[in-house]
């Protein structure tokens, strides 16, 4: 039965914080694969970015796909993927098993995150939806924190196995909560060329501001999943177990729904796009350096400090750039297109971000030239803000 448009938006939002949850099952159970399955730390990074292998490869037509074929159905196809990818994961006996479920759970994934935006914008009132959409935004934080807090405890009672299988029930539950309640997709309009996939593509990528978003996304996400991904393995080298690298794991990323709804908040208030995405990235590279620079070793609560600060003022960059991917599609109908344009590449750079943390770090003998990675990437993301409000300038005639 459909319910009102506030509870149904905020059912979307759960929907996205259970496709997070098969991202963040990974990092509390490395240090168990690595044991289990002789699984090397090139190989953990590998299968922290293999999620996003779909993602980075067919982001834009699951987009495309989720605006032509109905934004509910997507969604509920995508949780009932995620629940049949994890349920054959807990039975994987090798690594290579285990990565190629995880680029099933990655198609699953972006099923359920895509269409969401857009879902979001039918559901609730034009005043609403930035604060909808900063809500939004904390899917990823909150369902990536939940696992990290619950992993270390359930991990070494149950084994990662039966991990895997409590969140395959999870999404199966979640495909059917979703089946009930959202209200049906509008029928599908038929044909005006002007609504075909090649037409809205081209909508989409002949436009600078979905480009923009996407590469900030690129760079921004990139550098926090290498970064949070890895904690785990980090705090377990120095001594760091049980519920005490639960807590410090998923406070890390938890903090991050910070920045996430002060994004909504101050977007509300009239603060601009890139007043917000300047303090994001500047507050990364800030905090990288604190976490890992050599100027706080030997002092374990400085670094965490950074790494908190990391995350969470960093929050405000993925908050704010939902915000701009509604604002800056083309059109109503390539919302859900560009926010698959910049899942596409936000999934390239957490493909590559991993691998190449790993890379650098196995190569130093440690994690000091960190900020040297998260650096550049801010660097980058700073100058694509500047664009970014140079674009809303001229799109307002000013």
């Amino acid at each position: 039965m459909p319910a009102a448009p506030g509870r149904a938006a905020a059912l979307v939002v759960l929907a996205g914080v259970v496709a997070a949850l098969q991202v963040g099952k990974l990092p509390p159970a490395l240090p168990a694969l690595q044991a289990d399955l002789g699984i090397s730390l090139v190989q953990s990074g590998f299968l922290l970015s293999m999620v996003q292998l779909a993602g980075m490869l067919l982001a834009i037509l699951v987009g495309l796909a989720a605006d032509g074929a109905g934004l509910k159905r997507s969604m509920v196809a995508g949780l009932s993927l995620l629940a049949l990818a994890s349920a054959l994961g807990g039975a994987a006996s090798s690594p290579w098993m285990l990565l190629s479920l995880r680029a099933v759970e990655g198609l699953g994934f972006l099923l359920t995150a895509l269409p969401a935006p857009a879902l979001i914008r039918r559901l609730v009132p034009p005043a609403q939806l930035p604060g909808m959409l900063g809500v939004w935004s904390t899917y990823m934080p909150l369902g990536t924190s939940l696992a990290l807090l619950a992993g270390p405890f359930v991990i070494p009672t149950w084994g990662w196995p039966l991990w895997w299988e409590l969140f395959a029930v999870v999404s199966a539950a979640m495909a059917f909560a979703v089946h009930r309640v959202i209200p049906a997709d509008p029928p599908v309009e038929r044909g005006p060329t002007g609504s075909s996939l090649l037409q809205r593509l081209g909508d989409t990528l002949g436009h600078r501001g979905p480009w923009l978003v996407a590469l900030m996304f690129c760079v921004y996400s990139a550098q926090w999943l290498a970064v949070v991904g890895f904690l785990p393995s980090i705090y377990t080298e120095a001594g760091v177990a049980g519920a005490l690298l639960g807590v410090l794991t998923a406070g890390a990323a938890g903090v991050n729904m910070l920045g996430n709804l002060a994004s909504g908040r101050l977007l509300q208030r009239g603060w601009a796009p890139t007043q917000l995405l300047l303090t994001g990235f500047g507050c990364m590279a800030l905090g990288s350096a604190l976490a890992f620079g050599s100027a706080t070793e030997g002092h374990p609560w400085w670094r965490y400090a950074g790494v908190l600060l990391f995350s969470s003022v960093g929050g405000l960059v993925p908050g704010t750039l939902f915000s701009l991917a509604v604002r800056l599609a083309p059109g109503e109908r390539q919302v859900a297109t560009t926010v698959g344009w910049a899942q596409q590449l936000s999934a390239l750079g957490q493909f590559f971000g991993p691998p190449l943390l790993a890379w650098v770090a196995a190569r130093s003998g440690g994690w000091q030239f960190t900020p040297w990675v998260t650096g550049a990437c801010c660097l980058a993301g700073a100058a694509l803000a500047w664009w970014t409000g140079r674009e809303l300038q001229r799109r307002s005639g000013r």
